[in-house]
């Protein structure tokens, strides 16, 4: 494992896990910087998340109404002029955290999640109109916060990271949005080139930062680095950054249980069922992005474990939160299922396995969209013969969500 993003790490544990769980099953910084990912290398630097060629082709033929209003809501002009007076990010960032302070982080978070909708915002739109309109628009975007050199001031300490948190998202929803465009968009190199230098430049500062023992070395947090380090690694064909991003992979799969449980993930009390399938969302993407490099990664097995028995236990114990057995609280925080950005990993692998309760699931939130993790979701990754209404009737729509289980 190269040295650079991986020298110095801890022999600490990553986790103590939950109540019943082994501190010793999970994977240590010190085993993960002994990996041998030297198979993975970039091979297709133009390849995004998905073939947005060959999706943007779909849509000349399409018939699917759920497609058809996400394409006309995307086709009714958005103004570049008004994007690029949203002011880049240079100053010294600093977040309170969410638990202790909700309204303050909101307030606080409010600019960092507008940068995330402006950027998925133009690639949706190139990706639903064809127009290279919104690809130069999203190129002048981005070149604006290189040239700024944004997001490179954010304030780190191991007791108040929440802008170092907030950072990861803004780095992959840039990467990825740009990653949409660059393959069938020409001109303007020397932008790119801006662009290009300052996402690798702040991907590596960001993960250069390992994160606490027990906890964001190795959990959630390290997932979503893994997710911008994979893309970004593909953009600037930085083998480096992208195996760090694969490493997460082999991490994830190693720590789980025979339940299906991601330790740190389930030891999160009564939040279990929200942050399984939160690490399973970027676990997923990011996967997503290293096999469209070519690599079978959704069949990986570590230690015996694929990504399957992840997501048979976030489905699990969506409809039964007695299998947590004695890892979490039965009485389990269920309002995340009412937010459908939380299942945009749904659609990338329903492409893949056709799972039969993804699909009962996944059509009562539909259409999805992830403001970071890839944007317009269903847009990009649903067969138009999956579903061709959205289920509106909200009490309809909260019963699919909250079948099996009772509402905090």
């Amino acid at each position: 494992m190269p040295q650079r993003l991986l020298s110095g790490l801890s022999l600490a544990l990553c986790g103590l896990g939950a109540a019943g769980i082994p501190a010793a099953q999970a994977m240590t910084l010190e085993e993960r910087a002994e990996l041998d990912l030297s198979e993975y290398k970039v091979t297709a630097p133009d390849a995004s998340y998905f073939d947005v060629e060959a999706r943007m082709a779909l849509f000349e033929d399409v018939d699917n109404p759920i497609l058809l209003q996400e394409i006309d809501q995307l086709s009714t002009g958005t103004s570049c002029e008004q994007l690029l007076e949203y002011k880049p990010i240079d100053t010294r960032m600093r977040i309170p955290g969410y638990y202790p302070s909700p309204e303050e982080w909101e307030l606080a978070s409010e600019p960092l999640f507008q940068f995330e909708d402006n950027v998925s915002l133009l690639a949706g739109s190139y990706v639903a109109t064809g127009d290279d309109y919104y690809a130069e628009c999203l190129v002048r975007f981005l070149d604006k916060w290189a040239q700024d050199e944004a997001l490179t001031n954010f304030y780190y300490d191991s007791m108040e990271p929440q802008a170092w948190f907030a950072t990861e998202s803004m780095i992959f929803a840039a990467a990825m949005a740009y990653s949409v465009i660059r393959p069938g968009f020409e001109g303007m190199q020397e932008e790119r080139q801006r662009i290009e230098t300052w996402l690798n430049t702040l991907a590596h500062q960001h993960s250069d930062i390992q994160g606490q023992a027990g906890n964001s070395c190795c959990n959630n947090h390290f997932y979503r680095r893994a997710l911008y380090a994979t893309m970004v690694g593909v953009l600037t064909e930085d083998n480096e950054l992208f195996r760090f991003g694969v490493s997460a992979i082999y991490s994830a799969l190693h720590d789980i249980t025979e339940e299906g449980a991601l330790p740190m993930e389930v030891a999160r009390g009564r939040r279990a069922t929200h942050y399984q399938n939160y690490a399973v969302l970027y676990l997923i993407t990011n996967m997503q992005v290293i096999a469209r490099q070519g690599y079978d990664i959704f069949e990986l097995e570590v230690e015996g474990n694929t990504i399957h028995e992840a997501v048979d236990f976030a489905l699990e114990i969506f409809e039964n939160p007695a299998a947590l057995g004695d890892m979490a609280p039965l009485e389990q925080y269920t309002g995340f299922l009412k937010d459908n950005q939380y299942f945009s990993w749904m659609e990338i692998y329903q492409t893949r396995y056709h799972d039969p309760q993804i699909a009962e699931f996944i059509r009562s939130v539909r259409p999805i969209y992830n403001r970071s993790a890839g944007g317009y979701i269903t847009l990009y990754f649903m067969e138009p013969d999956a579903q061709r209404n959205i289920v509106m009737d909200e009490q309809q729509r909260e019963d699919a969500a909250f079948k099996g289980l009772g509402e905090e």
